[in-house]
Order: C-alpha cells, then sequence, then structure tokens
C-alpha cells in the first residue's frame, strides 16, 4: 500500500528527498510541549516523598484550626460542665480545670498558632528581604548602616525582651505575632544581602542599570524575583521557628494571655496533668511536634525543588 508523502518524510522509496536531507516530523519541535519553570519545581516538590506527606500534615492541621468550629460548636468559653472529666462523646478529649471543652480548647489553640507563625513568617520575611536587598544593591553607607544594626538586633536577648514586650503590652495573639516579627527578620537579612551582593554584578542587572532603571525597579523586578527559591525556603524555617518561639513564650505564661488561648498556653495551664490525665497534655504537644517537623520537612522539598543541582529529585 502506498504510503502517504505528508506522513514519510523518506518519501514512498524510504530515501531522503532531493538535497539529501530528512524533513523533521512537527512532533520533534513542538514548542507547545516546553515545561515552565513553575511546572519543573512542582514536579521535582512532589517527587520529594517525605516533604508531600510533610504538606498533607499541615493541612490538616490548619483544616483542624480553620474548619474545626464549623464541625465542633462547643463554645470554646463554656464552664458548664465539671472540670477534669475524662474523655466521652460529649467531650472527646475531656475537659481541664475551668470545665471548658478540651477540644474546642485544641482547635482555637491550633487556629490561633498557625496565625501567629504565619503572621511572623510574612512578616519577618517582608523586613529582611528589603533590608537585605537594599544593603546588598546599595552597599556603601547603606550597607554598613543595615548591617550594624542587625548585628546589634542578633546580640540582643530576644526572647527575654519579646517577654518582656508582651507583658507590658497585651497578650492577645496579634501582639505577639508583631513582637516575634520584630526579632525574627535578621537571619533573612543576612541570607539576602549575600545573594544580593552575588546577582548585583550580572549582566542582567548591569543592563537594566545601564537603561536607566530605578533602584525599586531593579530590586523588586530583577533581583528579588531571581532570589524567590532562597526566600520561599527561608520563609518556611521562619514558620516553624515562629511555632516553637510562641509555644516557649506561652509555655512561661508571657506570651498569648486569656481569653485568647494557643497551643503552648494550653501546655502551660495542663502540664501538671501529664501523669494523671496525659490526654490534656499530649495533645497540644503533639500538634506543635507535628508542626514544626512538617514545616521542616516542606522547607527539605522546597530547597530542592528550586535547586536544579539536587540528585534526589530530577524533573
Amino acid at each position: 500500500m502506498p504510503s502517504d508523502p505528508a506522513l514519510n518524510p523518506l518519501g514512498a522509496t524510504g530515501l531522503p528527498p532531493a538535497g539529501g536531507v530528512a524533513v523533521a516530523t512537527a512532533s520533534e519541535f513542538d514548542t507547545t510541549k516546553a515545561r515552565k519553570q513553575s511546572t519543573l519545581i512542582l514536579r521535582r516538590f512532589f517527587r520529594h516523598r517525605l516533604a508531600v506527606v510533610a504538606l498533607v500534615v499541615f493541612l490538616l492541621i490548619c483544616a483542624i484550626g480553620f474548619l474545626g468550629p464549623l464541625f465542633w460548636t462547643v463554645s470554646v468559653s463554656d464552664t458548664s460542665s465539671r472540670g477534669y472529666l475524662p474523655p466521652s462523646a460529649a467531650h472527646p478529649l475531656g475537659t481541664i480545670q475551668t470545665g471548658k471543652d478540651m477540644l474546642a480548647q485544641l482547635i482555637i489553640g491550633t487556629r490561633l498558632s498557625v496565625q501567629i507563625a504565619l503572621v511572623v513568617a510574612i512578616g519577618s520575611t517582608l523586613v529582611g528581604v528589603l533590608l537585605g536587598a537594599l544593603a546588598g544593591y546599595l552597599r556603601g553607607v547603606v550597607d554598613s548602616a543595615i548591617s550594624r544594626f542587625v548585628d546589634l538586633m542578633l546580640i540582643i536577648p530576644q526572647i527575654a525582651v519579646a517577654a518582656i514586650l508582651v507583658r507590658a503590652l497585651s497578650g492577645s495573639w496579634y501582639t505577639v505575632a508583631f513582637i516575634l516579627a520584630a526579632f525574627g527578620w535578621m537571619t533573612i537579612a543576612r541570607i539576602t544581602r549575600g545573594e544580593t551582593l552575588s546577582l548585583a554584578q550580572r549582566e542582567f542587572v548591569e543592563a537594566a542599570r545601564a537603561a536607566g532603571a530605578k533602584t525599586r525597579w531593579i530590586i523588586f523586578r530583577h533581583l528579588v524575583p531571581n532570589m524567590i527559591g532562597t526566600i520561599t525556603v527561608n520563609t518556611t524555617l521562619a514558620v516553624a521557628s515562629a511555632v516553637l518561639s510562641e509555644a516557649a513564650l506561652s509555655f512561661i505564661g508571657l506570651g498569648v494571655q486569656p481569653p485568647d488561648t494557643s497551643l503552648g498556653l494550653i501546655i502551660n495551664e495542663n502540664y501538671s496533668q501529664i501523669t494523671n490525665r496525659p490526654w490534656l497534655f499530649w495533645g497540644p504537644f503533639v500538634i506543635i511536634v507535628l508542626l514544626s517537623l512538617a514545616v521542616n520537612f516542606i522547607g527539605d522539598g522546597l530547597r530542592d525543588a528550586f535547586d536544579p543541582r539536587q540528585t534526589k529529585v530530577r524533573a
């Protein structure tokens, strides 16, 4: 049966056409199948099994905190029950000393702890990236001033000062979040400064500068997008650090204060029951551990995904 010349670039005789060069098929150069950088990053991330499991765990914890009140409608302030009731159908995790439902406490505490961690991570990342990029790009006096300020902030006992400020102002969750963010940006600033010093010497930055681009445009249009991998990884690490810092402050009674609650505050109120009523202590403790581990493993996955030199997860 004769072959269709349009489908057979060698022709009916099986020989190349005149000129001796075979015509390439369209599929060999199908530009519509080119993969975007974001697609490659996502593919490498989802091949990191531990990071994917950690992401699922993190999303489940967030679902408990933010969607839990839709399914468990017992009020967190309801004290009509007796104190220290054992787990039952009415109170799956029992009640605390004041008669409040432990499950309701755990749901609200998880939500506020996650909110604090996210606010701290976003706030510290914004400040750290801005100051680090300015120091690395402008250099000179600006770099010296920002670097010395970072050094000064790093020698301050952060937890102690944060505890004093929280105690002096108020114990609301947003006050704790903003104070922790004020002491959490220095490491990100140093890392961003180092990245900026390297990127500022690249040809695309020199070209933008020669074209008359302003400093603001160069930083936010050229430098920051090329540091997005480093910024993302450090933001996830800031989330884990904020979870532990908030839990430490609240555990010693210098963090979130009633009527707000958090995982650290719940542990502070129930750590004496670790022997007699262990579920009151281990519930919030396990969530803190899972939350910190999950965020750290997500950070590992993002680091591997943004770095194509990693051999674990090839695209």
